[in-house]
């Protein structure tokens, strides 16, 4: 019997895990992406003698003992690879108070460390660290194994049952978005910090979880960079026998009868396929490529008005300097805000590259910072290219002139300055006004259950961070599992892996 064919739309994460589970299944896959390289966001490009990391901060569970460890294995990430413990998921900078708090793997220390910056709340801090632990024995990622789709009510309670330590922290105030759950804090420093553990949108819960992770040294640094993260992805899928395409933007997916048999590529020619699988942006596939003939009530109400991830300027600068001793990751929250297009800055994080030697020379350190924007003023600045140019340039001037107190001496020390603004990501990835991911992890998103298929449209899917609300590796790499998964099952075939 002939193999099964499969073409998949974008060399992403979540693309090339549906392709080398397809070639672990039998399915014969080619995987068409846009771009001249693979990964989407998850990028790091070459500027000069520099590696600019634009893309994955951190791997979360990447030792074992965590669910996606296996999957990790399965896809061969740590073939040849390494990913070293993160111990300190970030330093407060707050310019107001003066304070400096590091959110350390030593939980006790951090319990007692948030106690002397807000004294006033020792009992909810105490609660607080209460969580991370409950979130220490339970591991969130087991209950990505098999796909909504297949679970069924036993494997309903099954999940909630591996959720069982941590239940209380996933509903009432913990299931708060972290900038209204700081609000209960009386500390204004404690608030202000809190409020910018992660996006302001995600739920408590998610920072007791990410916490925990750190707690368990379940939080992996890529020293190599995604750009190695990523070629161990294409290593294993071509290892398995699959075929990637690059510059090969499509442009329709062939549908005949409700049957999706194919796609139209930009330069007019096309590929057949018997399914096709979209691991591209989401607004892009269901409303352009698929021209919105295959929508619920659901689907639209979600497109049209959840919240989606503002996007990012990424400031990079090449530094003749080193920071030995500095923690990857700060935070630096402004006793003055500041603006980046249209929104109003209070604080904005920091990485330091000084984890791994491919990012820099000896004696030098890529620097980065991160500003959140917004869409369209970007893309109306391009309208003039001098204006754009010049915006660019005075974000990063005063950026730098922010930077100067903390790290005296840094704007001398700039050899080299990378900026990628939303139309950048867009330009290389097409996602949806520039969006580094897709819906913004609300308490909302998260909680609902999205399908890989869409409605009347047979031997279609999608994989990747528009059916994964909240993104991130391990979300994505699952959902290209769970779609090879949902075939398996669907061709009455037993879905199979492999290790290396």
């Amino acid at each position: 019997m002939a193999e099964k064919s499969i073409i998949i739309i974008g060399a992403g994460i979540a693309g090339l895990a549906t392709g080398s589970y397809g070639r672990m299944n039998g399915y014969r896959t080619r995987i068409l992406e846009h771009h001249s390289e693979p990964g989407g966001v998850a990028k790091a490009w070459k500027h000069k003698d520099y590696l600019i990391d634009g893309g994955i901060h951190y791997l979360m569970g990447h030792r074992p003992g965590a669910a996606c460890h296996e999957i990790y294995r399965e896809l061969g990430i740590f073939h040849h690879r390494t990913y070293p413990d993160l111990t300190n998921y970030c330093d407060f900078t707050d310019e107001i108070s003066g304070q400096r708090v590091s959110f350390t793997a030593d939980i006790d220390q951090l319990a007692r460390d948030l106690k002397k910056l807000a004294p006033q709340d020792a009992s909810a801090i105490d609660d607080f660290i209460a969580g991370v632990r409950s979130f220490q024995r339970t591991d969130m990622f087991g209950t990505m194994a098999e796909p909504m789709e297949l679970l069924g009510p036993f494997g309903t309670i099954k999940q909630l049952w591996g959720l069982r330590r941590s239940l209380r922290y996933l509903g009432g105030p913990y299931n708060l978005p972290n900038k209204e759950f700081a609000e209960r804090f009386q500390s204004a420093a404690l608030r202000r910090l809190m409020t910018h553990l992660f996006l302001p949108e995600v739920p408590m819960w998610f920072i007791l979880l990410m916490l925990s992770l750190l707690a368990n040294r379940q939080l992996g640094l890529l020293a190599g960079s995604c750009h190695d993260f990523v070629d161990s992805l294409v290593e294993r899928y071509r290892g398995l026998g699959g075929d990637i395409t690059f510059n090969a933007t499509v442009k329709e997916i062939i549908v005949e009868q409700d049957r999706a048999v194919g796609v139209r590529l930009s330069d007019g020619t096309e590929q057949r396929a018997d399914v096709v699988v979209s691991a591209g942006d989401g607004t892009n596939t269901i409303f352009h490529l698929l021209g919105g003939r295959y929508v619920s009530k659901a689907i639209k109400d979600r497109y049209e008005n959840w919240k989606q991830l503002r996007p990012l300027v990424t400031l990079s600068f090449g530094l003749r300097r080193e920071f030995p001793g500095e923690p990857p990751l700060r935070f630096m929250l402004l006793k003055e805000p500041m603006t980046v297009g249209n929104v109003t800055i209070d604080g904005f994080p920091i990485r330091i590259f000084n984890y791994g030697d491919k990012f820099s020379p000896p004696g030098r350190t890529v620097f980065q910072v991160l500003f959140i924007t917004d869409w369209k003023f970007w893309k109306d600045l391009l309208q003039d290219r001098e204006r754009y140019e010049i915006e660019k340039q005075r974000v990063c001037a005063e950026a730098l002139a922010r930077l100067e107190p903390h790290y005296p001496g840094i704007t001398a020390q700039v050899e080299l300055t990378d900026m990628a603004t939303p139309h950048t990501t867009w330009r290389y990835t097409l996602n949806h006004e520039g969006a580094f991911m897709g819906w913004a992890p609300t308490p909302k998103a998260l909680r609902t259950p999205f399908k890989k298929t869409l409605p009347g449209l047979d031997n279609f899917y999608m994989a990747g961070q528009w059916v994964v609300p909240g993104g991130g590796v391990p979300p994505c790499l699952y959902s290209g599992r769970h779609v090879i998964q949902i075939m398996c099952k669907r061709d009455k075939k037993t879905f199979t892996t492999s290790k290396i």
